[in-house]
């Protein structure tokens, strides 16, 4: 049994796997267009971009991750839960939280933590929730 977060973006899931990709170091994201819908099913989607996100699935170290452009109704941000990454060490964990931040908003700056040597959270310019810190305990 696996459980696996699910990303919702209002039409930016292309850019934002493509993002976190270059910020993870990770092989590029598999993305399925709305295009390669059979057109019977396109046809119940007017308004759909053909190159708006289906399914896109990658992986960020040892997870995957999935993400969709959510086209169909009112689109709700997230809220209620945030992706946690854990870094390998201090250098990167600074260079995550700074690329995932920018364009976005910080919620709390890098810091030291009891429990690890740095750790911050912030919403990204897609709108997704990150919790990053780096391995290791506290000084």
């Amino acid at each position: 049994m696996e459980a696996t977060p699910y990303l919702f973006f209002k039409g930016t899931c292309r850019e934002a796997f493509e993002t976190y990709a270059k910020v993870f170091n990770t092989p590029a994201p598999e993305l399925m267009s709305f295009s390669s819908l059979p057109e019977e099913d396109k046809a119940h989607m007017p308004g759909v971009p053909d190159d708006a996100v289906m399914h896109g699935s990658m992986k960020i170290g040892d997870s995957l991750v999935y993400g969709s452009d959510d086209l169909m109704g009112e689109f709700t941000p997230m809220a209620g839960c945030s992706m946690a990454a854990t870094l390998p060490d201090e250098a990167a964990t600074r260079a995550a939280f700074e690329a995932l931040s920018e364009g976005g908003e910080v919620r709390m700056p890098l810091a030291p933590m009891f429990w690890t040597p740095l750790f911050g959270t912030l919403t990204d310019r897609f709108g997704i929730r990150w919790m990053v810190m780096a391995e290791g305990s506290a000084a």
